[in-house]
């Protein structure tokens, strides 16, 4: 029997925490998952959910920044009766030029991450934040920084630089990517469901939600992803703008005098699904209204349009394509927006089943499809919590 040891995983966003406690031993057993969302606005809401998917917590809260969020989230957690966890996984969304792998968090360590708060303004403050804060609760805790850029440092230049001057690069402005960690585990269950051999072929990685990106895998390996410098770029978000010709943020620059922060702002929150229907960021919202209003259906287009564009060059890049995973929110329970992404592509290969695509099926291609579509749940707090566990075995040895 292995020794049983206790790692929460922390996932501090620019306006949430999430939080999952697992128990570790033959496997990964889960305890508790919760989030405290919207901090700095109002209707913020903090659940918490067990194993069984049974409420635990359900309350409405109200906290402008995320220190006193942490604490809430804390207090909850030490009010259960559980021993201190043995380590705290953080999921750390920027990890700059210089880390690519997990690392365990030290004094030293946190200040170089703090300088790379210009990389994730909006993310990494609350992330280093949230990692003073358990250090606060549990004085010496083993913690460690898991990065969501890290599953893309294998990308070839053509892929991961910018046609920018060498100096700009040399400042670390190039495409790193993001959803590393969810790509990380797709991969994982992707080869435990169909072989290791399948695992190494032509694979185009979607994880669709508010944040949306893909991936290109050959051979195990990301070669291209659609988010770049930021999680900004690439597809079409719930809010953000995705892809976006540089001309434009000049013409606002000069034409509107927009300051920076109204920029992020706009990019950030008031683009995407969002923007482009007025109505809402959210795609369920957007699929009930569209027969009956022309903005929600041409946000929910745009955003297919631009998965479907994304797939085409992938399947160029690699020179062929012999699967495709659909992750994420989005991803993962809306069959009409599979369905609307993949119409059109089966000169490629692609096809989808319209019984098994409304069923979620883990396969959802029709039998002998030259490409296998699947769907698959992602956890990207399972991967922070085998990282940990894994340092965490390293330094007890």
């Amino acid at each position: 029997m292995k020794p049983t040891k206790t790692i929460l995983a922390l996932n501090a966003g620019s306006s949430s925490i999430k939080f999952s406690l697992y128990r570790t031993g033959e496997g990964e057993r889960l305890l508790f998952t919760g989030s405290l969302d919207r901090i700095g606005r109002d209707g913020g809401r903090f659940t918490v959910r067990d194993a069984s998917s049974q409420e635990l917590v359900n309350e409405s809260v109200g906290y402008e920044d995320h220190e006193k969020a942490c604490a809430h989230v804390f207090s909850w957690i030490l009010s259960q009766g559980h021993e201190a966890p043995d380590a705290v996984g953080h999921r750390i969304v920027h990890g700059g030029p210089d880390f690519t792998a997990p690392v365990i968090l030290s004094p030293q360590i946190l200040d170089s991450l703090g300088e790379l708060s210009p990389y994730a303004p909006e993310h990494l403050p609350p992330a280093i934040g949230a990692v003073r804060h358990v250090w606060k609760v549990f004085p010496g805790m083993l913690q460690v920084a898991c990065f969501d850029t890290s599953f893309h440092a294998s990308m070839p230049s053509v892929s991961r630089f910018y046609p920018l001057p060498e100096e700009v690069r040399r400042q670390g402005v190039i495409r790193y990517g993001f959803h590393g960690l969810s790509y990380e585990y797709l991969m994982g269950e992707f080869e435990r469901q169909a072989g290791k051999d399948a695992s190494m072929g032509r694979i185009i990685l979607a994880h669709l939600g508010h944040g949306a990106s893909m991936a290109a895998v050959k051979e195990g390996k990301s070669i291209d992803t659609s988010m770049g410098f930021s999680p900004a770029g690439g597809l079409v978000m719930s809010t953000r703008t995705g892809d976006l010709d540089p001309g434009v943020i000049l013409f606002m620059l000069l034409r509107d005098r927009m300051d920076a922060g109204e920029i992020k702002e706009m990019v950030n929150l008031r683009s995407g699904l969002l923007g482009v229907s007025g109505i809402s960021d959210d795609m369920r919202e957007l699929l009930a209204k569209e027969k009956e209003d022309s903005r929600a259906r041409e946000a929910v287009d745009m955003f297919c349009y631009r998965a479907k564009q994304c797939i085409g060059s992938y399947v160029a890049a690699m020179g062929g394509l012999d699967t495709v995973v659909f992750s994420g929110g989005i991803g993962t329970h809306a069959p009409e927006i599979r369905s609307r992404i993949a119409e059109g592509l089966d000169f490629i290969g692609i096809g989808i089943d319209a019984e098994l695509n409304f069923a979620s099926a883990p396969v959802i291609s029709p039998d002998r499809a030259r490409v296998t579509v699947r769907v698959i749940e992602t956890n990207e707090e399972v991967v922070i919590v085998r990282h940990t566990l894994r340092k965490l075995n390293l330094i007890s040895t």
